[in-house]
């Protein structure tokens, strides 16, 4: 009796979870095999529950005089509504009247049992867990068993409808939508990097590790954007040229520290604070119609407009351009490149976004 007190608490908390996980805000987010797993456990428990209420009723001996009051409590608080037919005293001690309603509620726990495998077979995942196919299975046929062993061949009465069991509880679980703001996760994904870069739409050559030292004028190429940082220049025959980086690279470490989410100054910083053994940066390449060198057409876009303009100025308006803080030039001949943090490049203008160093 206990155990078909206790078996409608749980089929009814896993209606509530099934009832909430069906809710427009939720079901979205929740894997159809989930929503389908909790369906069946909720089917199944309400099988059981009728189960056991059968064996409490067709098992347990007649109550005594003594003990007929205390079952007739427990019996009061059992079924939902009080089953059609005899009284309750007459029913508790009839062992005819108790079988009839324990025949009833073998009906009921076999007709849940069915319609569990029936929404355990509708989903494909599964239809691949076979221990929880052989539990229903199992459960299935002991209660044909029950029902062909209470079933007399003289019974001629029609079998009734058994009321559902009550759950047995002090407190009853109310749905509550949750607060996401309030709960604090790691992003799994976090590792990955943004994700208006590292999508998977996107395709990328291996990550690659490139050892580079400084050289008298620096190492060579333009930096530019933050997380990541992208190589959006290398000078033709410079250290970062020598070392393997090219145009479109993404730098992602740095001395084996992740920077796909750091700042522009922050990859500056671990650069500068290398010494004269190098410095090795891991990048990572964007897959083109172009190759390896090509990079979004937004930066692309740039970097032509930067080349063609190039081609129509002269040296001399650089050198002498009142902006010579943001146009930063490379230039193994001037006097100011060794006092100088970034050094001039003959063959292009840097944009007001990008560094040289």
């Amino acid at each position: 009796l206990l155990l078909s007190l206790h078996f409608p608490q749980v089929e009814d908390v896993y209606s509530l979870v099934h009832q909430t996980m069906t809710q427009p805000h939720v079901k979205d987010y929740v894997p159809f095999s989930w929503t389908t797993m909790v369906h069946v456990k909720s089917e199944h428990f309400k099988a059981l529950s009728h189960y056991f209420a059968a064996i409490a009723l067709c098992d347990c001996p007649v109550a005594s005089e003594s003990e007929l009051p205390e079952q007739e409590k427990a019996f009061m608080q059992f079924h939902v509504t009080m089953p059609e037919g005899p009284s309750l005293r007459v029913l508790l001690q009839d062992p005819e009247e108790r079988r009839k309603l324990g025949k009833a509620h073998l009906k009921k726990a076999i007709m849940k049992h069915e319609e569990a495998m029936r929404i355990h077979s509708l989903c494909k995942i599964l239809r691949k867990m076979d221990i929880l196919q052989e539990v229903l299975s199992f459960a299935h046929k002991r209660s044909l068993s029950k029902y062909s062993e209470i079933d007399h061949e003289e019974d001629f009465f029609e079998t009734g409808d058994a009321p559902d069991i009550h759950p047995k509880t002090h407190q009853k679980p109310e749905i509550k939508s949750p607060n996401f703001s309030q709960v604090k996760v790691t992003d799994l994904f976090h590792r990955l990097g943004p994700l208006s870069v590292f999508s998977a739409k996107n395709k990328w050559y291996p990550a690659r590790r490139v050892h580079l030292r400084r050289g008298e004028n620096g190492f060579g190429f333009t930096l530019r954007g933050d997380s990541p940082v992208l190589i959006a220049g290398v000078i033709p025959g410079g250290c970062a040229a020598e070392a393997g980086l090219k145009e479109g690279d993404y730098i992602i470490s740095v001395n084996g520290k992740d920077c796909k989410w750091s700042k522009h100054a922050e990859v500056v910083q671990l650069l500068k604070s290398t010494g004269e053994e190098g410095v090795e940066i891991g990048v990572i390449t964007l897959q083109g119609s172009e190759g390896p060198k090509a990079v979004d057409k937004k930066v692309a876009g740039m970097s032509s407009g930067m080349l063609k303009s190039n081609k129509e100025n002269s040296r001399k308006s650089l050198m002498n351009s009142k902006s010579a803080s943001t146009l930063l030039v490379w230039s193994k001949k001037s006097k100011r490149s060794k006092k100088s943090t970034y050094s001039g490049v003959p063959f292009t203008a840097v944009g007001d976004n990008e560094a040289m160093y």
